[in-house]
């Protein structure tokens, strides 16, 4: 399954909006297989939040964990973000192409 992540817009801010945003798109998860990757596309998206960015990825890799790939991660505003996050939480996003 891939997650455009442009379909929730351009400007992805703010704790509350990554909140919602997670919970609409929660009941699209519920048909992925115990064994599907789970492809996070970032392409067009210009702004991109460490609020957002944690309710939403925070949230998407506690429940996927590693089936969870980045992909189009070359915006600088979504390289400086993920690299935030990966520092606060310790943790390594898994890149894919």
């Amino acid at each position: 399954m891939t997650i455009y992540l442009k379909k929730f817009g351009t400007l992805l801010n703010g704790r509350m909006f990554g909140k919602e945003a997670f919970a609409a798109f929660l009941p699209s998860l519920k048909d992925v297989s115990a064994d599907e990757k789970i492809e996070v596309d970032f392409d067009g998206v210009e702004v991109f939040s460490p609020s957002w960015g944690d309710e939403f990825l925070g949230s998407l890799i506690n429940k996927f964990g590693e089936r969870v790939v980045l992909i189009n991660t070359s915006n600088p505003s979504v390289k400086t973000t993920l690299r935030f996050l990966e520092n606060i939480n310790k943790t390594k996003f898994k890149r894919g192409s």
